[in-house]
């Protein structure tokens, strides 16, 4: 299973591997409360679509369709959480305030379009 969840939200019990997948380092969260397995900032919107974006909710349909060929240039980036499905839950994490339209979001539909 693939999940995604805010960073500031509590850890559940059956989390699994916890992959952060965001660029910058989310504010007030110290590395242990985490309980990741890695923090993947290549498989994060590079630095000029997010200053493209700027979640701009009116840009979101053009963001997922750059976003996603950024990942499709670069499979190494997100090939660990592929691994990781076949030994369990899976959860991505990421800091953005909008749950709705996020990058971590366009990641898991894009990891689940590929199994």
């Amino acid at each position: 299973m693939l999940k995604i969840k805010r960073v500031y939200e509590e850890v559940e019990a059956d989390y699994g591997l916890r992959f952060l997948v965001g660029l910058l380092w989310p504010p007030g969260i110290k590395k242990e409360a985490l309980r990741m397995k890695a923090w993947l900032k290549e498989a994060a919107p590079s630095p000029e679509l997010r200053a493209w974006y700027q979640h701009d909710v009116g840009k979101w349909e053009e963001f997922q369709d750059r976003y996603r060929a950024e990942l499709e240039a670069n499979p190494e980036a997100w090939k660990v959480i592929l691994e990781a499905i076949g030994l369990g839950n899976v959860t991505l994490l990421y800091s953005a305030r909008d749950t709705e339209h996020n990058s971590a979001l366009v990641l898991k539909r894009f990891i689940e379009e590929l199994n």
